[in-house]
């Protein structure tokens, strides 16, 4: 599954690597996306992760695991960018 052209908000999320070695190891329900982060909702609050350096794995079709930087756009850029 192509995880660029999907949407992000309401998938479930692990944060596999980050430049801030304290969101390393979150999980939980990603509830909005912007150009440069997401904002993952894990034990009754919000965190907001930078895309830019991190690697998340998304739990769609067995999960799938994608850069921050591939999926470094708007969303609504990000779906028509990924042919």
């Amino acid at each position: 599954m192509n995880v660029r052209k999907h949407e992000l908000i309401g998938l479930q999320v692990a944060i596999l690597r980050s430049p801030d070695p304290s969101l390393v190891g979150v999980r939980g329900l990603v509830v909005d996306e912007t150009r440069n982060t997401l904002v993952v909702e894990a034990g009754g609050r919000e965190k907001r992760v930078p895309k830019e350096g991190a690697r998340f794995r998304f739990d769609v079709q067995g999960g799938v695991e994608v850069d921050g930087d591939e999926i470094l756009f708007r969303p609504e850029d990000r779906t028509k960018k990924a042919r």
